[in-house]
């Protein structure tokens, strides 16, 4: 297969123009800047063509409540428990509907790999079905029908707070034991398009031996290792007088932290937690549409940066399924912390939606477009009021700062289309999703 771009992001501070691309069994094998003409048998993709987008963090289930919690006096625990409904509703059949609309609308989005951090493991009341990963199977089936890449980041969830039994929805999370977890996760594969990794759920729902093990059991497959760490005031509060630290510390004494963790969200941290995660080469996730939109607060991305930490982003809650937006609002979020602006350049922000986001989930050959990487991209539309009228010169900040979702026209994945033209190829997203969601809202 051959592509020609009329202009390509390398990963420099500029889009190239005339870029023509090589596919073979879904790998680039040839780039070429400044090919002024396309090879006759070249599919032509007009407009800005980028690496595809990375959403480091999801959680598929909770596309089913967007809009119906954005209102009203709360707080992140009061959100909670609007999304423990939503959890408590689903099952094996009715999570893949849901999944495969929302990891579609993520394609259409110019998403072309996911980490699903996927915690809802069980029946109700806790009971495993008769195949313990039935759950994480849809999922993966799911992305895999929607066209995209999936890494199914199994969450380790063991109770419901520092010294806290469980709740009747959280029973649904938790295998009982850690060694119940390795057993079941032991049980799960990678194929095509699906790689497996690990997660501490945060250290409210897993104790600092029971982090042992996970750290030890992602680090015998090389695995992505994940955590939620510092999302709240509260659960810093709530672990200093367990256990005298941070969660970073926490989560560092237990030999969590290195390269191939992500800390999600890590809003609220001390110098030394940023230290600690920046001696590590450790990645940050910032999922900022959910962090605001759940009054988290902003996290410290320029300080992290300076620490050593890389920055990937995710689209958590799914209140917006946009990598655009999340990869801005870094930057934007933290002129309003900081009252400056300039605290990251828009090829910085890109990789966090990209190749660092890839790295993260465990597709290091993604992200890229050079030779050697998996041929997955994203086509924007240089016609859309939003881009119309920029020069190749300010392209890249003007994508950064000014596109959206709807821009994305084209999404190639292992060197075929999965949208074109501004459709996905294989699925009616809204259609899917209206009744996808419909069905949930009866359930129960």
């Amino acid at each position: 297969m051959r592509l020609w771009c009329e202009y390509a992001w390398l990963g420099g501070a500029e889009v190239a123009a005339g870029v023509a691309i090589e596919v073979e069994k879904e790998r680039i094998v040839a780039v070429e800047a400044r090919a002024a003409r396309p090879a006759e048998d070249a599919v032509v993709l007009p407009g800005y063509t980028l690496p595809g987008l990375a959403n480091a963090h999801s959680h598929a289930f909770q596309r089913a409540f967007r809009g119906k919690a954005e209102t009203g006096k709360g707080t992140f625990w009061t959100w909670r428990e609007r999304m423990y409904e939503a959890a408590s509703r689903l099952d094996p059949d009715s999570y893949f509907a849901l999944a495969r609309a929302t990891f579609a609308e993520m394609a259409l989005a110019g998403v072309t790999g996911v980490g699903e951090f996927h915690y809802l493991h069980h029946d109700f009341g806790g009971t495993p079905y008769e195949d313990p990963n039935a759950i994480g199977g849809a999922l993966a089936a799911a992305a895999r029908e929607a066209g995209i890449r999936i890494t199914l980041i199994d969450a380790c969830y063991l109770h419901g707070g520092i010294g806290e039994g469980l709740s009747e929805t959280q029973r649904r999370f938790s295998d009982g034991t850690v060694e119940r977890w390795v057993e079941r996760v032991d049980a799960l594969r990678p194929g095509p398009g699906v790689r497996i990794g690990a997660a501490i759920h945060s250290v409210r729902a897993v104790e600092p031996a029971e982090a042992v093990v996970v750290a030890e059991w992602a680090a015998a497959r090389e695995a992505p290792l994940h955590a939620h760490v510092s999302e709240q005031p509260a659960e810093n509060e709530a672990c200093r007088e367990a256990y005298g630290s941070s969660p970073t510390l926490v989560l560092a004494e237990a030999g969590v932290l290195g390269d191939r963790f992500t800390a999600v969200h890590a809003t609220h941290l001390s110098e030394g937690d940023r230290e600690l995660l920046g001696e590590a080469g450790a990645t940050v996730c910032l999922c900022p549409t959910t962090e605001r939109n759940l009054a988290d607060g902003i996290g410290p991305a320029s300080l992290l940066r300076q620490a050593g930490a890389d920055l990937a982003v995710g689209s958590d809650s799914q209140a917006v399924i946009d990598i655009f937006e999340e990869c801005r609002a870094i930057e934007l979020d933290e002129r309003l912390a900081r009252l400056e602006r300039g605290n990251q350049d828009a090829a910085s922000l890109l990789r966090a939606g990209t190749a660092t986001g890839h790295r993260a989930i465990g597709w290091p050959e993604a992200g890229a477009i050079e030779p050697g990487r998996l041929a997955d991209l994203v086509n924007l539309d240089a016609g859309g009021v939003r881009l119309a009228g920029i020069t190749p010169d300010s392209a890249l900040g003007s994508i950064v700062f000014a596109a959206t979702a709807a821009d994305v026209t084209n999404v190639v994945v292992g060197g075929e289309f999965v949208v074109k033209d501004g459709k996905h190829l294989r699925i009616d997203v809204e259609d899917e999703l209206r009744h996808s969601i419909a069905g949930l809202a009866g359930a129960g």
